[in-house]
């Protein structure tokens, strides 16, 4: 009788990629899905024009556009600097005016019950019935488009640097106390920068937010006779059926958009990776 002798199975673990390898491969994957996924809505928007034969007047094919950019884009560029203008200029003015106002009112409780309902309010108010009584009161043009973007955006602003300040780690807050630190020092050495992510989560949101209230406003001026941005020519062009243009406008107003948002991403990414775990866990 003959005995065979068991070999053991060598097991060998998967391997795992960590480090550079794996910050590289999540880059890559934050860049290449995206692409794929616009792709893929383009060939379905671009198929669904030629099944359904849909005229261009009522959902122009993305050929359509590309062209439209082609043969008229230059067109396009002194309103989108236009919208550009009144919606950086509005943000800016409503981060400053935002974060101010979620400081003080982290200071005074009694200020914050009186005022926070109206915070509130601003936000549920349309910023299209806002901006043609701004027309009215100050005319069509770019101050009066930036500040409907300023009352758009603001209230986000201010409501996360509010929240952040106000979870700030208590034990931290008593350390500084002992340590006999003054109200001022405690706030922009230690609230501040523990609300640094809520304070750029409410920038972020209210990026998208200042485009939308600068071309709100531009609505509003275009009824008024006033002749400027994106909002203008979506408004005239959509009036004449003139849909491409229309798409195209609007494709130069995400732009507006994405940059102010990918800015705003960049700045979170330099000033918290060092020490935030919200930033670090981007590229883990």
């Amino acid at each position: 009788m003959t005995t065979t002798q068991a070999h053991p199975r060598i097991l060998r673990a998967p391997a795992v990629v960590t480090g550079p390898d794996r910050v590289t491969r999540l880059r890559r994957r934050r860049i290449v899905l995206p692409v794929v996924a616009a792709l893929v809505l383009l060939a379905l928007w671009e198929l669904t024009v030629l099944v359904f034969d849909l005229p261009r007047y009522l959902l122009p094919s993305p050929v359509d556009v590309a062209e439209e950019f082609i043969t008229n884009g230059s067109s396009l560029l002194m309103p989108t600097l236009i919208t550009a203008i009144e919606s950086y200029l509005g943000f800016l003015v409503a981060g400053v005016l935002g974060i101010a106002i979620g400081i003080t009112l982290s200071r005074w409780l009694s200020l914050e019950l009186a005022t926070y309902p109206y915070l509130v309010l601003i936000q549920t108010i349309p910023s299209v019935a806002i901006a043609p009584l701004l027309v009215v009161w100050l005319g069509a043009g770019i101050v009066t488009n930036a500040m409907v973007a300023v009352l758009c955006s603001i209230v986000p602003i201010a409501v996360n640097t509010l929240l952040g300040l106000k979870s700030t780690d208590h034990n931290l807050v008593e350390l500084y106390g002992l340590a006999g630190a003054s109200r001022l020092t405690q706030m922009f050495s230690l609230r501040v920068p523990s609300a640094l992510p809520q304070i750029l989560t409410g920038l972020r949101i209210a990026s998208g937010a200042a485009v939308i209230g600068a071309i709100v406003g531009e609505f509003a001026a275009g009824l008024g006779g006033g002749q400027a941005g994106l909002g203008w020519v979506i408004t005239q062009n959509a009036t004449q059926l003139r849909t491409t243009r229309v798409f195209a406008a609007i494709i130069m107003a995400s732009l507006i958009s994405v940059v102010l948002f990918a800015v705003i991403s960049l700045v979170e990414r330099r000033v918290l990776s060092a020490w935030h775990d919200s930033a670090r866990a981007h590229d883990s």
